[in-house]
């Protein structure tokens, strides 16, 4: 590491979000040009930065900082310069050499102690006086506080979040209860409270600490999927995290919690309280919903024959059965794998109620899966979050937030949801929120899919619950059942065999025994023989893959794909972040959430014609620029839509080239690649399996070892997620 000190020249750039700066220092002198995080800096003033010299392609020499720190100026001149620099407002060069010239070295003392005496000065009255004072106070408090979070290890970029959140309360938080961080402030998880604490001298046992890691459990949970998490459960992880053998009075903590409304304990469930709401809430709605209608079946029936004889198909008994249901239903839920003839359902469904002259809304949980759906049916779908008008909460709270809710509810008289194995709880209870009484919901998805990947298990706890009208659609109609894709996945969904010697046009299995054999394989399928094959780009076709570690986990795929894929070039601009280096070109995927992600779709010539907000986990886009000056990274989405990441959000961001198959859910690929290797028993199992092969539209490949398959079919055990929906739903609909 390398030591700058000296004098803000010039800023350059600076991102008033990420506090992202580039700007010129002299020292001594010496000028040089530095980039990084600075939380408060302005010209003229005195500065130490720690670093190290890089050189940029395009701008030469650049010193990346650190770390950085503000010094008190050193001599009349340092003085005059800070004063005379814009830092401090109504200040400029002439009247910056009268105080100093008037003050000397006693200048900055007489600034803060007697500021009244600066009316002394032609051109300064006492109002002025004073603010500059209040100028001075607020840069040397904060300068003050950086330095002090630094002691406990705090960046620069969290220690200026750290100090908007407090201002001058920040010491303390930090002396009596650190673990307010987390609560408080994104980006400060239990762990960095942890080690704040641990610095500040708190216990490993102190209640502060135990109560939080209880919390940060519970949320951690949550990222799992679960929205509850059983007392036994809970007291394993918990003592885990803590580093303690018991947890003493755990009782009186879970307690003490729920009077703080943190918690709520249900018999021996422990949640989070909003997501316990979340689901009593999305649990009553539903019912409130489910009214039952009294159209005879025979005019329904009557209908139908008037749209046979439109469309000259005939409906299968099942897709007649949904038809009737929707009609009388409140809420209705259509379940089926690939090729039972979901989309012909959900076809007949919206062309039943538009001859009535109903308004249709058609939704799904990504755009991917949006898309699909208005390609498939030819009526407009969007995203759920999309439908419900999304907006971004300026306060930063991080509920989802939207315009369509229970005092805006949206018009219409059907809505039919698609992929809903994909929804979340939290986006169901959203859903419900803008459902008015009287509108038909139907659900439509595949129950044996993977879960959502938000916590929850919406459609099967729904059908589990036996509350809901419910069709399972399991005929494979006859041209479905020419494709290997459909009848394997049903064989694999089943338990039954599946022959990996039969030569299949769309269902593959290449023999591989070891990780660089099934790699080669992998090269040589997306590279040659697959694009000609399913009529597609390389970048379109998907590896799949259960794990993340391992020899052909998604990270180490990831990294040798890119290698062929994408190589390195003086004509593409790279940026590393978060272990990855991005690359112009590179296939990368949103990983998380991100309600508040602007976008904009781009004609022709780049003239933006649609704005929005909202980049969801899945996501799968490609890297057109890296602007290494302002430290941005634009991609552009599948459904045409650019997003400009700054450093802050680069985080967000995985390479694509493989992706786990819990990340697939919802996408459907030209063709699919998985590895068959061994990985860990509780990701191998036929759910996840199942999930790959229904992945793929014309095509699946899968290399490696026939006993990994069979193994993998064979395992019927489900991660396990703990979910309260359905058990809610039946403690409602029985009283």
């Amino acid at each position: 590491m390398a030591v700058l000190k000296g004098y803000v020249e010039h800023i350059i750039y600076r991102n008033e979000t990420n506090r992202y700066t580039v700007l010129e220092l002299d020292c001594s002198g010496e000028e040089y040009t530095l980039v990084g995080i600075f939380p408060s800096c302005g010209e003229g003033e005195l500065i130490e930065a720690e670093g190290r010299f890089t050189s940029h392609p395009v701008y030469g020499e650049q010193f990346q900082v650190e770390s950085v720190k503000s010094l008190p100026p050193e001599d009349t001149d340092s003085m005059m310069r800070y004063l005379g620099s814009g830092a401090i407002k109504g200040i400029g060069p002439s009247l910056a050499q009268k105080i100093v010239k008037k003050f000397k070295l006693d200048t900055f003392r007489i600034i803060e102690e007697e500021p009244e005496r600066l009316a002394e000065i032609k051109g300064i009255s006492e109002r002025m006086a004073m603010s500059v004072a209040a100028q001075m106070e607020e840069k040397r408090d904060m300068r003050d506080a950086m330095m002090f979070l630094q002691e406990y290890g705090i960046s620069n970029t969290l220690g200026a979040r750290i100090y908007q959140k407090y201002g001058p309360y920040l010491y303390s938080v930090i002396k009596d209860n650190p673990y307010r961080l987390a609560d408080d402030i994104e980006g400060v998880g239990f762990k960095l409270a942890d080690e704040i604490a641990r610095k500040a001298g708190f216990s490993n046992d102190s209640d502060f600490r135990i109560k939080s890691g209880i919390v940060y459990a519970l949320g951690k949970a949550v990222t799992m999927g679960h929205t509850y998490l059983p007392k036994e459960e809970l007291e394993l992880y918990a003592r885990e995290l803590l580093g303690l053998e018991d947890l003493p009075d755990l009782e009186d903590h879970l307690l003490n919690l729920q009077i703080e409304g943190k918690i709520m304990v249900r018999d021996n469930a422990v949640y989070l309280s909003s997501y316990y709401y979340m689901e009593l809430a999305s649990a009553s709605m539903l019912r409130e919903l489910n009214v039952k209608g009294n159209v005879p079946c025979e005019e329904i029936d009557e209908r139908i024959s008037e749209l046979q004889r439109e469309t000259d198909e005939e409906p299968d008994p099942k897709q007649t059965e949904a038809l009737r249901e929707a009609v009388n239903s409140g809420i209705l839920i259509i379940t089926g794998g690939p090729g039972t003839g979901k989309t012909t359902t959900i076809n007949l469904i919206i062309k039943y109620f538009e001859e009535e002259g109903r308004l249709i809304f058609c939704a799904a949980p990504t755009g991917r899966a949006a898309k699909r759906m208005a390609e498939a049916t030819g009526h407009e779908a969007k995203t759920i979050h999309r439908m419900l008008e999304y907006t971004g909460n300026p306060e930063g709270d991080t509920k989802l937030n939207f315009l369509r809710n229970e005092e805006n509810p949206l018009e219409a008289d059907v809505i039919i949801v698609d992929e809903a194995s994909m929804v979340d709880i939290s986006l169901l209870h959203s859903l419900l929120k803008a459902v008015a009484p009287g509108t038909r919901l139907i659900f439509v998805g595949d129950s044996s899919q993977l879960p959502s990947v938000g916590a929850g298990n919406v459609l099967k706890d729904m059908i589990a619950s036996e509350k809901f009208n419910t069709v399972f659609l399991t005929k494979i109609f006859r041209q479905a059942a020419k494709s290997d894709i459909v009848v394997n996945a049903h064989k694999i969904n089943n338990g039954e065999a599946v022959d990996l010697t039969k030569r299949s046009r769309d269902f593959l299995f290449i023999r591989g025994k070891d990780p660089e054999d099934i790699f080669s394989s992998i090269k040589k399928l997306i590279t040659e023989k697959l694009p000609p094959y399913v009529n597609a780009r390389p970048m379109d076709i998907q590896v799949l893959t259960p794990t993340k570690k391992g020899a052909l986990g998604v990270e180490q795929l990831n990294q040798r794909l890119q290698d062929f894929m994408n190589p390195p070039s003086k004509k593409k601009r790279e940026r590393s972040s978060c272990g990855y280096t991005f690359r112009e070109g590179d296939k990368v995927m949103q990983i998380k959430n991100d309600y508040d992600l602007e976008w904009e779709k781009r004609e022709r010539h780049g003239i933006c014609y649609e704005r929005g907000s909202g980049i969801f986990n899945g996501d799968i886009g490609v890297i057109t620029e890296i602007n290494t000056f302002a430290d941005t990274i634009t991609v552009f989405f599948d459904d045409e839509r650019y997003v400009e990441y700054d450093s802050k959000h680069f985080e967000e961001l995985e390479p694509a080239y493989a992706v786990t198959v819990h990340k697939s859910q919802g996408s459907e690929y030209p063709a699919v690649i998985m590895p068959m290797y061994r990985g860990p028993h509780m990701l191998m199992n036929r759910n996840l399996l199942y999930t790959a092969v229904t992945r793929a539209k014309s095509c699946v490949c899968l290399i490696g070892m026939p006993e990994v398959f069979e193994e993998m079919e064979e395992n019927e055990n489900e991660n396990k997620r703990y979910s309260g929906l359905g058990e809610r739903i039946r403690e409602l609909c029985e009283d």
